[in-house]
């Protein structure tokens, strides 16, 4: 399996993730909607949709690819229990087949080979179980923005180690999530106007 997991993604205590301002509430609502009990936030980093999921009373069990973060994440919330184990990795490692869903986060951009991802998840859920995923949003009035004011350079962000290397729609996610046996059942623009969206939610159920 091809594998461009960084090791080493940079995470800190004092590093404050932009994004999670409207993700965090975004994904508990979401979790809350389906009446989940049982979630693994997958590529957790340093753990601030756990600590969220954590605050609104769900268990909770994170894993990232990045051992700071990790550990990071262990000591700020003791109460969720975290793995160092990426989307590449054997998902029998967590020995569990039974979370109601699974989260995550701003993580299958970052991805060589995206169908890692839902297929992990699907192998740790229940059968009906739920795959809650976040990404940045793209479109054509996006895209049609992002060209006329020449931000492509600055979004790209080709320099960036571990960066984004996918840049989804909403119809080519939603492909791929019903290729890999989910259902996409709702989607969510996040952040910004209207389909100038920073960021999409799709929730799925496993068929």
């Amino acid at each position: 399996m091809l594998n461009n997991q960084v090791a080493d993604y940079g995470w800190s205590e004092d590093k404050q993730v932009p994004s999670m301002t409207y993700l965090e509430t975004a994904v508990v609502n979401a979790c809350r909607a389906l009446g989940v009990r049982s979630v693994l936030d997958l590529g957790c980093g340093k753990g601030d949709i756990a600590r969220a999921l954590v605050r609104s009373n769900f268990d909770v069990v994170g894993c990232d690819a990045d051992a700071e973060g990790v550990r990071i994440a262990t000591e700020a919330c003791p109460q969720a229990t975290f793995r160092q184990l990426g989307v590449y990795d054997d998902p029998g490692a967590l020995r569990r087949n039974d979370f109601d869903a699974v989260v995550s986060t701003e993580v299958i951009e970052h991805l060589y080979a995206p169908r890692a991802l839902p297929r992990f998840a699907s192998n740790v859920m229940k059968e009906d179980g739920w795959l809650i995923l976040t990404t940045p949003y793209h479109g054509y009035l996006k895209n049609l923005a992002l060209s006329a004011t020449d931000h492509w350079d600055r979004h790209l962000s080709p320099a960036w180690d571990g960066g984004h290397i996918k840049f989804f729609s909403r119809r080519t996610l939603t492909r791929l999530l019903e290729e890999e046996g989910f259902q996409v059942k709702t989607f969510q623009g996040l952040g910004r106007v209207p389909y100038l969206w920073k960021s999409m939610l799709l929730v799925a159920r496993k068929k």
